[in-house]
């Protein structure tokens, strides 16, 4: 491919989460679009609803409404941000006007999906079809290896009930997450680095809070935090991606530190299947006695609306933060691209995950539509990265550990 936009006859995306949807849609919305195929690992024909509330940032409503044109709002507006002490009172002198918008990870999991490759899920019921090309979407699929060949690059999997499989294409994209198989593949040195603490994350419904609690979490975006620990929450769709009040959500996350190897960490970390997990216990996977402990630890030190809806939660899971940056994004000559995750995993304070994804998506759009050339396109997209991903050490650094990583 050359400098300046020449669009691939075909491209396989490794991973079929969110990254990887926006970029297929980015594709298939070209005058001549690719063939574009989509290897998704998890076997399911869905990805499990992450139970996760989203920051709807500037990135990701300029993909959706750009590329997704779903036709509906998908999103909560939060007018107003605020901490409260331990009481539960509302601290006056952080009362910040500045409106976010909040949304799920289901939700714009499922008007992807829909646009992509034509899934029907409550999301998208009675939205409105377009003439754009659809990916080929696969489950059950592992990647094992890629070379460069006469005809691009040929990348080989196994797939669930299907044996190894391999294909060639022009274009390989990698948007497989911050555990990339193959960032993995070609920059083996470049690894995931746990850093100290965890993200306990879960959702109730808004009707299960008291007058109390819904006072100061409806429609606002709620922070706490003492030494070592920071709790924030706010309203999100709920099923189906309703927006209709006393049908949402309360998303809330919960940062705790637990040192690398400590017996707090391996207890958590041991799911209730008997396995060890590295990086994230799902919901459903943690043991009662360890949710039991978080619950009333939550009672002990949280202010009393954020215990309330860490007691009303059914369904929680933890995300252990890491670090993880490559320092290049295109391989063989541009023909394997890192986006999203795969190129830096930016640690959640940053809430720019989902805005990484769409920028890059969004920038592959300007290269191929040859607004921009090659070199810029890299150049967009790792400045992103870097600039995020420090970013994100630096509030993480100063939530957890009250230091600055970067001083001296």
């Amino acid at each position: 491919m050359s400098s300046h936009s020449t669009v691939p006859k075909s491209v396989i995306i490794v991973g079929g989460s969110l990254a990887g949807l926006m970029h297929a849609l980015t594709l298939l919305s070209l005058p001549s679009p690719p063939k574009v195929r989509i290897l998704e690992r998890s076997p399911t024909a869905l990805l499990h609803d992450q139970g996760a509330g989203v920051v709807a940032g500037n990135e990701t409503q300029e993909f959706f409404a750009k590329y997704v044109r779903p036709g509906r709002d998908i999103a909560v507006t939060s007018p107003m941000r605020h901490y409260l002490n331990r009481k539960g009172d509302v601290m006056p002198e952080t009362v910040n006007h500045r409106t976010q918008r909040m949304t799920s990870w289901d939700m714009l999991y499922h008007l992807l999906r829909w646009r992509v490759e034509g899934l029907e899920s409550g999301h998208a019921e009675g939205l409105e079809a377009d003439d754009r090309p659809k990916a080929q979407y696969d489950n059950g699929c592992t990647v094992t290896g890629l070379e460069e060949d006469a005809e691009g690059v040929r990348l080989t999997w196994m797939q669930q009930g299907h044996g190894e499989q391999s294909a060639t294409a022009d274009m390989i994209i990698a948007a497989d997450g911050a555990s990339s198989t193959i960032r993995r593949l070609l920059a083996p040195a470049v690894g995931r680095k746990y850093v100290g603490y965890v993200a306990w994350r879960g959702t109730c419904r808004e009707t299960e809070l008291s007058d109390v609690a819904r006072e100061v979490f409806i429609e606002r975006f709620t922070f706490y935090h003492t030494e070592g620990i920071q709790i924030l929450g706010y309203v999100i769709p709920g099923r189906d991606g309703t927006l209709e009040p006393g049908k949402r959500l309360f998303n809330w996350v919960w940062y705790c530190n637990y040192a690398d190897g400590s017996p707090e960490h391996e207890d958590l970390m041991m799911g209730n299947d008997g396995k060890r997990h590295a990086i994230t216990l799902p919901v459903g996977g943690m043991k009662d006695s360890v949710w039991k402990r978080q619950q009333e630890y939550a009672a002990e030190v949280l202010p009393p609306q954020f215990a309330q809806a860490v007691q009303k939660t059914e369904q929680p899971f933890v995300q252990a933060i890491t670090d993880v940056i490559s320092s290049k994004n295109s391989f063989m000559d541009g023909k394997v691209l890192l986006v999203g995750d795969s190129l830096a995993g930016f640690r959640p304070h940053t809430a720019a995950s989902t805005g990484q994804a769409a920028f890059d998506a969004l920038t592959m759009g300007q290269w191929m539509s040859g607004e921009i050339s090659r070199e810029e396109y890299n150049q967009k997209v790792l400045e992103f990265a870097q600039r995020v991903q420090r970013h994100g050490v630096e509030l993480g650094e100063r939530s957890q550990f009250g230091r600055h990583p970067f001083n001296g």
